[in-house]
């Protein structure tokens, strides 16, 4: 049953985000559907991640990784058992997209296996061929990586 939200608050991750991030990142990748990030990663990567909170908990992360000039990854976007069906997850993505133009980039991806969430936040499903970046950063220490089931999706935002 989902929880009653009063206020879902979306902002920058800071310091005392790590350890609740790594909780809920792990929690995705202990059932093999999001890579595992270290705590270490996390606290060097933290100025890439966004965090949405109700009543100052956190309960969804997400994260926009540069591929290229002109491409980011949505990565790590997760929300906690209990919140998830109430659109946090698309005012996430919605932060990361206005993120992604500001600084003026002009196509946003992601691996998932959500392709109706995100087709419902205006991207399309494409070749996962096509994203050559992602493949040299991420999928080379992937244990999926010859047998990855993971779909690509793609929203240009120019």
């Amino acid at each position: 049953m989902a929880t009653v939200c009063k206020q879902v608050v979306c902002r920058k991750a800071v310091q005392e985000d790590v350890e609740p991030l790594y909780e809920m990142i792990q929690g995705y990748a202990q059932q093999g559907i999001m890579l595992p990030r270290s705590r270490a990663v996390l606290e060097r990567q933290l100025d890439l991640f966004v965090v949405a909170e109700v009543d100052g908990k956190p309960v969804g992360c997400g994260s926009l990784c540069r591929l290229g000039a002109d491409l980011v990854e949505i990565r790590s976007l997760g929300i906690s058992d209990g919140y998830k069906g109430l659109g946090i997850g698309s005012k996430i993505v919605k932060l990361l997209i206005e993120e992604a133009k500001r600084q003026d980039i002009p196509k946003i991806m992601a691996l998932t296996y959500e392709v109706a969430f995100f087709e419902k936040n205006g991207f399309t499903v494409v070749n996962k061929e096509i994203f050559p970046e992602k493949v040299w950063t991420d999928c080379v220490n992937c244990s999926k990586q010859h047998a990855c089931d993971e779909i690509a999706v793609l929203k240009m935002l120019k």
